[in-house]
């Protein structure tokens, strides 16, 4: 896509949140909450607006075309002339879309979630300069740019994580989010490094279109481990194996922004990143692979870690580290529109899934422990079925908007050149598990009888309007958004595809027979469902059951509950060294040599003080009769000359 067209206005879409940053940092404590609580969401729903219109000019365009807006000179230093550039094309339209729009629902969410906090300017300005940064990630035109935004989010997740920081879980939890990524973006780095390396002269802007146009004279080696690196970094982001911890330790923060880490920011910039470079990956097939492996075991890994936890939070963690599973396993057979589609409608029923848990936690009081709710579908009527109509679109229930994206990722995972029969298994099995857990939250926390302590469960109550209303909306798009990505036979066919086409070429799957596409989709429909029923059984009809399995698989749930110990396993083998090593270098260098130097210094100049002091007495006959001897001495020498 080498056809551009300019437009002015691009700044202003990441520029208005960063206003909302500014107004709400500098005036937010003195002018109060409600000058915050419309500030706050009022910038981003005006990016939105912006969005929208930049949307509709990109489609008045012929096929093929983006806009484009220079903003500044940034570096240029000889042959390396960055500039501040902001690009819209199809992907990154769908990127700026779900940013600002399921990012604005996100913050009027917040006005009625954290109508309590005290504290209310410094949240919404890191949620303004949260979204400021992932806007600055998706609308870089080059890949420097594009870090800079990839490290911003990085930085604004630790401080929401950790918002909380005067709870010491909540501040450590905040440090491992930013650390782990930091693994990562060293990758990352490395990657972008060798890339620039390789290009040599020949690039001066870094831009995509300028990758795209010299990449192909970079060595398939050098290629492959630039992309590999690069992807080191989007495991760090998008936590996937081995890079995953952080993620369901992120649900110390505030549940808005769990929704806005999982939903619309942080955990897609990863699969953003290997879309936007896929002119880079579809040049070195082993790289694809690994990406497509590492989809796909995650997907699996994490679903079976979700079956066992009892924090609402934390189920839905593990489901975001599985559903990111599997848009890496899209791109990485080369479906790089079908993991975007899923990246989409993701957005919308993750952002619901988890603003309806903070009408749960809201309605209860804080409380966190599924096994300490029940009974709540007639407390929480609105709660509760937009909540039930997410769980179908997560489940890939036909006519909702996850079955549509999900079952493409399968399809292509099936047929495509790059993937295998192997990978569509670990994807079929992962979505009956996604099934099973997602319906054992939703049988715990709204059906049977209440378990909640008498004082919590007196004041059970439905959330208000600023709460229930962006439910509501988010529950709308679980339905109706994946109609826009039907199967390429199907009434208007992939709409969502052909829009993406300039970026991503043609990847119809026309060439599939009906036949083996229905049985694919049925076979995974059918195992979701299987999935459904075990948890209905398990949870509504046998409610003793989940007990006695426990109890006769003790070693295996364990397992599962304890998260594999993979917590564990990396502080035996990383934390724990590491600060061993520290503190064997703290003494031997630190206080043994540095201290040792500096204190030795110290000591040589008060002992020649102290030997100085004697002679300074301070007593004029002791000088005079020191002046005496002097000149005795000098006299003798002299005369002794």
């Amino acid at each position: 896509m080498h056809d551009t067209v300019t437009a002015n206005h691009l700044w202003l879409i990441p520029a208005l949140p960063l206003l909302g940053v500014v107004i709400n940092a500098t005036l937010g404590q003195r002018l109060g909450r409600g000058l915050v609580a419309i500030v706050a969401p009022g910038v981003v729903g005006i990016a939105f607006a912006v969005s929208l219109f930049t949307f509709a000019s990109l489609l008045s365009l012929p096929s093929g075309t983006a806009l484009t807006d220079t903003a500044f000179p940034w570096i240029h230093a000889g042959a390396l002339q960055l500039d501040v550039g902001f690009r819209v094309d199809p992907l990154s339209a769908v990127m700026i879309l779900v940013v600002t729009g399921v990012g604005f629902l996100i913050h009027v969410y917040s006005i009625g979630y954290m109508s309590h906090e005290p504290d209310v300017a410094r949240y919404f300005t890191y949620l303004n300069l949260f979204t400021f940064a992932m806007l600055v990630l998706v609308l870089a035109d080059s890949l420097p740019l594009l870090f800079v935004g990839w490290e911003g989010v990085g930085l604004c997740s630790y401080l929401l994580i950790g918002f909380w920081y005067d709870k010491e879980e909540n501040a450590n939890a905040g440090k491992k989010a930013f650390i782990v990524n930091r693994v990562g973006d060293a990758g990352f780095l490395l990657g972008t490094f060798l890339l620039f390396w390789n290009l040599g002269a020949g690039t001066h802007t870094f831009a995509f279109t300028e990758l795209q146009a010299h990449v192909k004279d970079i060595p398939l080696g050098v290629v492959t481990a630039a992309a590999l690196l690069l992807f080191v970094g989007a495991t760090g982001k998008s936590a996937q194996l081995p890079l995953y911890v952080w993620l369901p330790d992120a649900m110390a923060g505030p549940t808005p922004v769990s929704a806005l880490i999982h939903a619309a920011t942080m955990v897609t910039a990863g699969v953003y990143m290997i879309a936007r470079l896929n002119f880079l990956y579809v040049l070195t097939p082993t790289a694809l692979t690994v990406v497509a492996w590492i989809g796909a075991l995650t997907a699996l890994f994490a679903a079976t870690i979700g079956l066992a936890q009892n924090d609402i939070k934390k189920v839905l963690a593990y489901s975001t580290i599985s559903q990111l599973g599997y848009m890496f396993l899209g791109v990485g057979v080369g479906a790089f529109s079908a993991g975007v589609f899923h990246l989409m409608t993701h957005a919308f029923f993750k952002a619901l899934l988890f603003l309806g848990a903070g009408s749960v936690i809201h309605g209860m009081s804080g409380e966190q422990d599924m096994q300490k709710m029940g009974g709540l579908r007639k407390r929480m009527p609105i709660t509760f079925g937009t909540f039930f109509i997410a769980n179908l679109a997560i489940a890939g229930i036909p006519g909702f908007a996850g079955f549509f994206s999900k079952d493409e990722i399968l399809l292509r995972a099936f047929t495509s050149e790059n993937g295998s029969p192997a990978l569509w298994v670990l994807g079929a099995i992962g979505a009956g598990l996604t099934a099973f857990y997602m319906y054992r939250l939703l049988f715990l926390t709204f059906y049977g009888e209440c378990r909640a302590d008498a004082e919590v469960a007196h004041h059970i109550h439905e959330s208000p309007g600023a709460m229930t209303g962006p439910l509501v909306i988010l529950a709308v798009l679980s339905i109706v958004g994946g109609w826009i990505g039907l199967p390429s036979h199907w009434l208007w066919g992939n709409r969502f595809e052909q829009f993406l086409a300039p970026v991503f070429g043609h990847q119809d799957a026309e060439h599939v027979s009906a036949a083996l596409e229905y049985g694919l989709m049925a076979t995974s429909v059918g195992i979701a469902v299987v999935g459904i029923a075990v948890a209905y059984f398990c949870y509504i009809v046998q409610p003793g059951m989940p007990m006695l399995i426990a109890w006769r698989a003790k070693g295996l749930y364990d397992l599962l509950f304890n998260k594999y110990y993979v917590d564990e396993l990396y502080d035996a083998i990383v934390v724990q060294p590491i600060r061993r090593l520290s503190d064997k270098l703290w003494r031997s260098v630190d206080a043994g040599v540095i201290d040792g130097a500096v204190n030795g210094a110290a000591e040589a100049v008060s002992m020649a003080g102290g030997v100085w002091r004697r002679w300074q007495t301070g007593n004029v006959q002791h000088y005079a009769l020191s002046f005496f001897v002097g000149a005795v001495v000098l006299i003798g020498y002299l005369a002794w000359r």
